[in-house]
C-alpha cells in the first residue's frame, strides 16, 4: 500500500486500478451522490475510463497532490476518498480540498480528520498560500466540515449545473484559508 498520509483513524493511500469496484459502490449511493448529481450513480464506464485515470494521472503531474482513498485503519475499510489538488490552469499553491464519504462513514468526524490533516500538509510542507473548497449553500454537512477544518466562508456564487440537483437554486459557497490565517491560527 503506497502511504501518502496518516491521522490517528485514517491511512490515505494512492488509489490503484483495483480500486474501481470501491468507487462504483461509493458513486453508487443516491445519498453520497445528492450534492453532486441529484443522486445519480456514475456509471461503471465513466468510473473506469475517465475518473480512476484521471485520479491515477495526478501522481504524475504533481506527486504530493491528487485524490487518496481514506482507509480506516482499524479495520481496513475503504471510506472513501479525499483530494488536494490545484484545478484545470490553476496555480500549484492554489490547492482545492475536497471529500466523499460512504454514508457509513458519515457523522464520525473522518471528513474533519482527513482535512485538517491535508490543510496542514499544504502549507507546512507544500508550501501553499491558500487552500479553498467548494459545496453547495444547502450542503450544510459538508460546510460543517470546511470550518472545523478551520477554512472560513468567503463568497457564494451561482454555476450552471449540467443535471437538475435540490437546492442549486441556492447557488455555491466557497471556503477558503490563507498561509498567514492558518499561520495566526497555529503560532504559540
Amino acid at each position: 500500500m503506497d502511504v501518502f498520509l496518516e491521522t490517528e483513524r485514517l491511512v490515505l493511500r494512492r488509489f490503484t486500478d483495483a480500486d474501481l469496484e470501491l468507487l462504483v459502490e461509493l458513486d453508487g449511493d443516491p445519498e453520497v451522490m445528492r450534492y453532486i448529481t441529484g443522486g445519480r450513480a456514475t456509471s461503471l464506464e465513466e468510473l473506469r475510463d475517465e475518473v480512476l485515470p484521471a485520479f491515477l494521472g495526478y501522481y504524475h503531474r504533481f506527486p504530493s497532490y491528487g485524490f487518496w482513498a481514506a482507509v480506516d485503519k482499524a479495520s481496513g475499510q475503504f471510506l472513501g476518498w479525499f483530494h488536494l489538488r490545484p484545478p484545470e490552469g490553476a496555480s500549484p499553491d492554489e490547492p482545492e480540498l475536497g471529500y466523499r464519504l460512504r454514508r457509513s462513514a458519515w457523522g464520525k468526524g473522518y471528513a474533519t480528520e482527513g482535512s485538517r490533516a491535508l490543510v496542514r500538509m499544504a502549507f507546512a510542507e507544500l508550501g501553499a498560500r491558500r487552500v479553498y473548497a467548494e459545496t453547495m449553500a444547502v450542503n450544510l454537512g459538508s460546510r460543517r466540515v470546511m470550518e472545523k477544518a478551520g477554512l472560513r466562508l468567503v463568497r457564494s456564487f451561482h454555476r450552471p449545473w449540467p443535471d437538475p440537483v435540490e437546492g442549486d437554486e441556492h447557488g455555491e459557497v466557497e471556503y477558503a484559508l490563507t498561509r498567514a490565517e492558518w499561520e495566526e491560527l497555529h503560532a504559540g
